[in-house]
């Protein structure tokens, strides 16, 4: 039996609670927590998950309009109009990017975006999405930035690398195109170490065709792959947002591999067993996603669904330029309980690699750049040092 009484939805905060009945269509729970939300928090709640269009259509089917206050309704029913003409577009630079791959023989795979839209939910209106996101193989990066640079993006050169560690440190290129304001990331990874993955050639076996037209087709990732994807990422960010969760919900709606030998397999080879275990969980609580898994009663699944309930709880947004210190303490505790004992041992001994901050320290040629392995707990110590006597002067 899965065991699943440490996330009860009647502990979440009400605007949560409200959110999540709308998703389910459970109308009676819905009437009966419109008296209690601070709707402001709600809507700050909605916009945070990227969940407006559900909850647009939610209000709609079950004739709710009535029950919440007009500028609730008013303002995520602008925030939906808006996000369609935002998937449209997406929608034509997709088109617009992939026609130039072909055309270079380079082969791309989407990964999320409109074609999420439309293969998991069948309307480009009901999923919101930021920016492209695409797979090319790593042997041919500069090929593909090269293309983008062509087509008028620019780079987001962030990235400092001192003995190409960029290549698993991270995992894709940020390019913006200032005219139209689009946002696309080439991943050559799907995720940045330390992550056991496909490589690029498995992912292209086994890629499925996204038919928008008898002339429009876009590869993206298999059912599996995808599954994997949306579940190690989501893991990886604590499903800080409803949006992937309920990406997974709909998989499992469509999907029938949950019990497959080869999707057993497919967990083994690529060790993210208690992940997918987590996912099943989460989406099977909240969402009630009919869907039963030996992986579901493992201990560290479940520990890691524990783990993910605080991000249920609180608007927890990674990506700002400024994360609490109390969140970032807890997220690095959360992303280590992610790893197997393999993840972890290699994330540690990373700390040894050295950085940029090394670099800039204490510049060698590129010849002596092994030596970093040896002085690099001295720079460290350096760097905190320095961090101290700084912090020691403002407090003076």
């Amino acid at each position: 039996m899965v065991r699943t009484s440490f996330l009860n939805n009647k502990d979440l905060p009400l605007e949560m609670q409200l959110i999540i009945s709308l998703m389910k269509n459970e109308k009676q729970l819905v009437l009966s927590l419109c008296n209690k939300v601070d709707w402001d928090q709600f809507l700050l709640a909605v916009k945070h998950h990227r969940i407006f269009p559900q909850i647009f259509h939610a209000i709609n089917e079950q004739r709710l309009a009535d029950e919440l206050p007009a500028y609730i309704v008013t303002k995520i029913k602008k925030d939906y109009e808006q996000n369609i003409y935002r998937m449209l577009h997406l929608t034509a630079e997709m088109q617009t990017l992939y026609r130039q791959f072909q055309q270079a023989s380079l082969p791309l795979l989407f990964l999320k975006g409109p074609i999420l839209a439309k293969e998991l939910y069948g309307d480009l209106s009901l999923r919101t999405c930021a920016d492209i996101d695409l797979l090319v193989p790593i042997e041919r990066i500069e090929q593909a930035e090269q293309l983008m640079l062509q087509q008028g993006y620019e780079k987001d050169d962030y990235i400092e690398s001192v003995m190409d560690d960029w290549k698993w440190r991270h995992h894709h290129f940020t390019y913006f195109h200032k005219q139209h304001r689009t946002k696309v990331e080439v991943h050559w990874r799907l995720h940045p170490a330390p992550s056991t993955e496909p490589h690029f050639t498995e992912l292209w076996e086994r890629r499925r065709e996204s038919q928008w037209s008898s002339q429009i087709s876009f590869p993206y990732l298999g059912e599996k792959d995808l599954f994997y994807f949306l579940s190690t990422h989501g893991a990886r960010h604590g499903w800080s947002r409803l949006r992937w969760l309920f990406d997974i919900h709909q998989i499992l709606l469509q999907g029938s591999f949950v019990n497959d030998k080869d999707w057993s397999h497919h967990l083994t080879q690529y060790q993210y067993e208690k992940i997918a275990g987590q996912a099943l969980l989460l989406s099977a609580k909240l969402f009630n996603s009919n869907i039963e898994s030996t992986y579901m009663d493992k201990r560290a699944a479940i520990k890691l669904a524990k783990g993910a309930s605080f991000y249920f709880h609180h608007l927890v947004s990674l990506h700002d330029h400024y994360v609490p210190k109390e969140i970032a303490h807890y997220h690095a505790q959360y992303l280590r309980s992610l790893f197997t004992l393999k993840q972890k041992f290699i994330h540690y001994l990373q700390w040894f690699y050295p950085l940029s901050e090394d670099y800039q320290a204490f510049p060698l040629p590129k010849r002596l750049f092994p030596l970093y392995y040896v002085i690099k707990p001295f720079l460290w110590l350096n760097r905190k040092r320095q961090m101290l006597q700084s912090a020691r002067k403002k407090t003076c």
